[in-house]
């Protein structure tokens, strides 16, 4: 009677989790990845376009919804998607990065399948090799909150994407070819502003963007630094921006005139209207460097007759780096919302628990093989033809060494494939170093992570843990390391895959400012990671291996 009891009970658990799977939408997308000319400034601008459309559409969403993307690659070269801060929950698979994924070769079409498990805010995507997210390729991402889940504020009147970021105008194929020759590419030449060059007053740019509102309402802005080299400071003239949300995590509201947006960084800012109706500048503007470029979109009262016109209004001084580590000390996590449960953020208190391990990553410039290159502990990353993670499941030699990462900035430079070993369940503290005069970003796919600490101008040591915020820290994927400085995160090792951790410096990341980090469950359970797609596209050493069916939760895995 007990065997049957307990079958009994698998049955019915399996058919729970039949239900509950059943219950979440699924959402089904076609995308043709093209080249298009773009008119930009005084020349012709060759991009990639999504379905004829650049930035490419926004992917519109609701916690726990299945995405169904589905990707054809009408350019000339292997192509991947890339979703930056969403975390592919027990699925690396579906990461579209270069270490998990085989490209999609020119002709061929391939359906990314996951689920945007247990998240809300505000992301992006990109394409994730051959340098080119130079080109373009980028679009939003907003995942909405669940009926059932309140959000920390009343909702706004409209819910605007801005997409900002630096652009070179020399092609995307010259640069990529210089970095591969040791040479140079320069600073970028323009800010954009949603694929948009910017606003001139009384000048001939007709194609710039523009957002239309009414006065006394409150907007929604999800702003995304997707550019390649620089911080931006964004601000709107004579309004403040309220930040409510960064990269899934609702913050306590804290209203600014300006806001530093790093690269890979997003934002989610309320904006009220609250103004003469006219129109007002919209200004992205470069930071940390000299020579300041500005992205400048239109902020439109309707009915409004008054143009913008006279000088744009001005930001804090762009190489201070003070105002921007103190406005990062600033923002703190909201403590009493829930996210994507209902249960409050601040419930899980991060600053409690126990670390198990320190890890230190320093980046670097190096020279190996006679090529400029650059490094993390003096490891320059160098891609194989086999994805990480096709090699990790079929035990294919040859491919990269487990636990090969450095853990701290010891030893000569080197160009090989590294990969950190992280226990799953385990508790890290992470210091990035920054020995460089150039401000840093770091992402982190696969988690998301507390950001307790930053020094500029200063070496980290076990005494600066005395600095560290252990109450109200922003979580989020994406963080900026200050010059000659460090940051420090805390993050749970909770989910099973392969996760790259880059700098978000396109130029960085593709010579070499990159590794992976492998999270392996011992139980082998699909509780902790989905089995191999059956769609999985084979590359390199994988060629010829046979795709085993469908892997379904065994009797075993079953929490009674």
């Amino acid at each position: 009677m007990a065997v049957i009891a307990k079958f009994l009970a698998i049955l019915a658990v399996l058919a729970l989790a039949s239900t509950a799977q059943a219950a979440d939408p699924d959402q089904f997308l076609d995308w043709v990845v093209t080249f298009q000319n773009l008119p930009l400034l005084d020349t012709t601008q060759r991009v990639i376009a999504i379905n004829n459309q650049f930035p490419g559409p926004t992917i519109k969403t609701t916690t726990n919804n299945n995405l169904h993307i589905n990707v054809t690659n009408r350019l000339d070269e292997p192509l991947l998607f890339h979703w930056n801060g969403i975390q592919q929950r027990r699925s690396s698979w579906q990461d579209g990065v270069s270490g998990t994924n085989c490209p999609i070769l020119p002709g061929q079409s391939w359906q990314y399948n996951f689920q945007v498990k247990d998240q809300i805010g505000t992301f992006f995507y990109y394409p994730s090799i051959n340098f080119h997210k130079a080109a373009g390729g980028y679009g939003g991402i907003q995942i909405a909150n669940r009926v059932v889940i309140a959000v920390p504020f009343l909702p706004p009147a409209d819910d605007f994407t801005l997409l900002a970021g630096d652009w070179q105008l020399r092609d995307y194929r010259s640069s990529r070819s210089r970095l591969d020759k040791s040479q140079g590419i320069g600073r970028p030449n323009v800010v954009l502003m949603n694929g948009k060059a910017p606003y001139i007053a009384g000048g001939s740019n007709a194609n710039f963007e523009k957002f239309t509102v009414e006065s006394g309402k409150i907007y929604r802005f999800r702003i995304s630094n997707v550019g390649t080299a620089q911080s931006l400071n964004v601000r709107i003239q004579s309004h403040k921006l309220c930040v409510v949300e960064t990269e899934g995590s609702y913050t306590a509201k804290t209203c600014v005139d300006s806001l530093d947006i790093h690269l890979g960084q997003s934002y989610s800012v309320l904006v009220t209207m609250d103004q003469s109706p006219a129109d007002y500048y919209i200004v992205a503007s470069t930071k940390f460097s000299s020579g300041s470029l500005n992205g400048v979109a239109i902020l439109h009262y309707q009915n409004s007759n008054t143009a913008a016109s006279g000088t744009i209004p001005a930001g804090p001084d762009p190489l201070d780096v003070n105002f921007s580590l103190n406005q990062a000390l600033s923002i703190k996590w909201n403590l009493t919302t829930g996210a994507a449960r209902p249960n409050p953020q601040g419930s899980y208190h991060y600053g409690q628990i126990p670390i198990t391990r320190v890890i230190q990553l320093s980046s670097s410039s190096v020279t190996l093989n006679n090529q400029a290159r650059f490094a993390i502990n003096g490891q320059s990353y160098l891609t194989p033809d086999t994805p990480l993670k096709l090699a990790d499941f079929y035990n294919i030699d040859g491919v990269f060494t487990r636990g090969s990462m450095r853990t701290s900035a010891v030893g000569s430079p080197v160009m090989e494939t590294s990969v950190l070993e992280l226990d799953y369940k385990s508790f890290v503290e992470l210091v990035f170093v920054n020995p460089e005069n150039e401000i840093q970003s770091w992402h982190l796919d696969g988690m998301s992570f507390w950001v307790v600490g930053f020094g500029f101008n200063e070496t980290w040591s076990p005494s600066s843990r005395s600095k560290y915020n252990l109450v109200d820290a922003v979580s989020r994927s994406t963080t900026q390391v200050y010059p000659r400085g460090w940051t420090a995160i805390l993050f749970s090792v909770d989910n099973v895959g392969m996760w790259n951790i880059r700098s978000q410096c396109l130029r960085r990341q593709y010579l070499g400012q990159e590794g992976y980090a492998r999270v392996f469950n011992p139980e082998n359970s699909t509780r902790t990671e989905t089995w191999i797609p059956q769609n999985v596209i084979l590359c390199g050493k994988a060629i010829g291996k046979t795709i085993p069916g469908p892997r379904m939760l065994g009797i075993d895995e079953i929490d009674l």
